[in-house]
């Protein structure tokens, strides 16, 4: 009877879909967090890209 109680136990035990349910959000969140972070980085890399050349424009009197 011990046996077949402890594998009950097992069956009801829901700790372990929670902690996977927690790791699948954490992954949304980070794949999220990175692609934000990519488009930032290419959107400062634009702009200072633009800002290099209007320098380099203004020096060169064609500003």
């Amino acid at each position: 009877m011990k046996k077949v109680r402890i594998l009950r136990q097992l069956r009801d035990d829901r700790r372990g879909a929670t902690a996977i349910e927690y790791g699948l959000i954490a992954a949304l969140v980070a794949v999220a967090a990175i692609s934000a972070m990519g488009a930032l980085g290419n959107g400062l890399s634009n702009t200072f890209q633009a800002v290099a050349n209007d320098m380099s424009n203004s020096t060169d009197g064609n500003f």
